[in-house]
């Protein structure tokens, strides 16, 4: 079975504020690029750990703001943190898929601990920013996974049994792969795509 691509569904930049967004995204890219190379699982325990960090950070902050205004925040906030409590599920599956090294380990903790701190800062500059940086984010998680499930169909990378937890977290059958598993995290992926463009077309 071939990899079915989903269409790109790229936001245009329209403004500064997008730009400084996806230029922001294609460096990371890049940088990811040129370390992870094919080693999809690896690359993707990094990244879905700095994944988790923004729909926790942006839901924290915007519960402290409905709470300061004493008004509904229209369903945003549990969206977001549902999104980083995904998120965290996808990394926990590629940890038992990539079994990460010590060194793969040291490296989420710093990668982990400085966006998290730039994240901050940037929401509380420019929400529409922050969503806007997500959306893009996503964007190209979307492209990794299919590049991912390309390879697991041509046979470069095995298509071993689903781990247990993630057959647990998306209800998959008993006798779930790999390629399952990809094909649901993607899914979750495209979604926070449209979820935060969404959120950063409104703040606009």
């Amino acid at each position: 079975m071939k990899a079915v691509i989903p269409p790109r569904k790229h936001h245009a930049p329209s403004g500064i504020s997008d730009r400084i967004a996806l230029g922001f995204t294609k460096v990371l890219r890049f940088f990811a690029d040129m370390f992870f190379a094919k080693r999809y699982g690896h690359r993707a325990v990094v990244l879905e750990t700095i994944a988790g960090v923004p729909g926790m950070v942006a839901g924290t902050l915007r519960h402290l703001r409905a709470l300061r205004r004493m008004e509904s925040d229209n369903g945003w906030i549990q969206t977001l943190l549902n999104e980083a409590e995904n998120e965290r599920m996808h990394l926990m599956t590629f940890v038992e898929i990539a079994q990460p090294s010590r060194f793969e380990r040291i490296l989420i903790l710093m990668a982990q601990g400085v966006f998290y701190n730039f994240y901050f800062f940037v929401y509380l500059c420019s929400p529409r920013t922050a969503h806007r940086i997500v959306g893009y984010f996503e964007e190209e998680a979307v492209f990794s996974y299919t590049e991912y499930l390309a390879d697991i169909d041509e046979g470069l990378c095995e298509n071993v049994a689903a781990p247990e937890i993630a057959i647990e977290y998306w209800k998959l059958p008993p006798d779930a792969r790999l390629r399952d598993v990809v094909v649901a995290v993607r899914d979750d992926e495209a979604r926070h795509r449209d979820v935060n463009h969404h959120f950063s077309d409104e703040l606009s």
